[in-house]
């Protein structure tokens, strides 16, 4: 029973590091792509990923990683307990941390129209007209109204630019399906940390048990169990 618990603990641990692991990747390649020219493909997604906390995300991985680390002693010495409290706390911190994150950037998708319009009104006319060629509309609300349309291929002129949709539909649904699909990443890692933490509540016990065992057998003067 133990070693399947163990077991059990060890591929978690592992599941959990990887987490870590890819929310660490997904911040640096972010912040790096933050850092390059904008073209039509990737303006909408830059501008949204901008507005996530990044930096929150890399030191939530760091930490992870810490909790890792602390978490070896437990798989080493069979019967410790005290590393693996430890390890269960920090997992708890882990996961907390982590759901925050998440929180942060669903509570960001209740007020998107809003965002949107700060962010459209922040950018220069050349990314303003990169989200009107990525989407294929007229300037936030309509031509006609302000922020106006910026001329360019998809909007030539007043005329085509009024027969035109305005952006903030499409960038609003665009908006609400990819910052949707990364919060739920965010829970989904938080669902890991709270498979671990069962884990460790589960070895926890069982190692509880065969230490009463033990001293059990050790005042009977029957040997170790």
């Amino acid at each position: 029973m133990q070693d399947k618990i163990l077991a059990t603990y060890v591929l978690m641990d592992l599941l959990f590091v990887v987490c870590g692991g890819l929310l660490l990747i997904f911040a640096l390649v972010t912040k790096s792509e933050l850092t390059q020219t904008p073209t039509i493909q990737n303006v909408a997604t830059d501008l949204l990923l901008n507005e996530c906390p990044l930096t929150a995300a890399i030191a939530n991985s760091v930490l992870v990683f810490f909790t890792f680390l602390v978490s070896v002693p437990a798989m080493v010495a069979p019967m410790t307990r005290g590393w693996l409290k430890f390890h269960g706390y920090l997992v708890v911190v882990c996961a907390i941390f982590t759901m925050l994150i998440g929180l942060t950037i669903w509570f960001d998708t209740l007020k998107t129209r809003q965002n949107l319009s700060d962010i459209w009104n922040a950018q220069p006319s050349t990314t303003q007209s990169l989200l009107q060629q990525r989407f294929n509309c007229c300037g936030y609300n309509n031509a006609t109204s302000p922020p106006f349309f910026v001329p360019d291929s998809t909007c030539p002129n007043p005329l085509a630019a009024a027969a035109n949709i305005g952006c903030v539909t499409p960038f609003v649904n665009f908006a609400n399906t990819f910052l949707d699909t990364i919060f739920t990443g965010a829970f989904g890692i938080v669902g890991v940390d709270v498979a671990l933490i069962l884990t460790v509540a589960m070895l926890l016990k069982d190692r509880k048990e065969k230490e009463r065992y033990r001293h059990i057998d050790e005042k009977q003067g029957t040997g170790s169990f």
